[in-house]
C-alpha cells in the first residue's frame, strides 16, 4: 500500500511562487507514474504534470507549461512541484497520485490511471 502526503500548499498574489511536495511511503515508486492534479470548486479534477519515475516520462498540461516544474527525489521518494507565475486561476486543491501499473499517455491526466492518491493541499491565487 502505497501512503501519499502533499504539503507545500498556501496563499500567494498573482506571479507569485509556490512548491508543492509529495512524500511517498510504503512502497520506493522507482518504476512509476506519478503525477499532480488540482481541482477547483465546482470542477472535474484535472491532471497538469505526469512523471515516470524510472525514466525519462514527463508530461506537461498545456495550462501550466513553462511555469511549473517537476522533480523527483529517489533517495527521499518524494515528487515536488515547483509553481511559478501563479495566476488566480491556478487556484484548487492539489493532489499527488501514483499508479501501480504503466499509464499510456492518453490516459496520463485521467484521474482513473492513478491507484493511490494524498489528501490534497490548497493553493490560492489572490490579489
Amino acid at each position: 500500500q502505497v501512503h501519499l502526503v502533499e504539503t507545500g500548499g498556501g496563499s500567494v498574489k498573482p506571479g507569485g511562487s509556490l512548491k508543492l511536495s509529495c512524500a511517498a511511503s510504503g512502497n520506493r515508486l522507482t518504476s512509476n507514474w506519478m503525477a499532480w492534479f488540482r481541482q477547483a470548486p465546482g470542477k472535474d479534477r484535472e491532471g497538469i504534470v505526469a512523471k515516470y519515475t524510472g525514466g525519462v516520462g514527463l508530461n506537461y498540461a498545456d495550462a501550466v507549461k513553462g511555469r511549473f516544474t517537476v522533480s523527483r527525489d529517489d533517495a527521499a521518494n518524494t515528487l515536488t512541484l515547483q509553481m511559478s507565475s501563479l495566476k488566480p486561476e491556478d487556484s484548487g486543491t492539489y493532489y499527488c497520485a501514483a499508479a501501480s501499473r504503466w499509464v499510456d499517455v492518453s490516459v496520463r491526466f485521467s484521474p482513473a490511471a492513478y491507484d493511490y492518491w494524498g489528501q490534497g493541499t490548497q493553493v490560492t491565487v489572490s490579489s
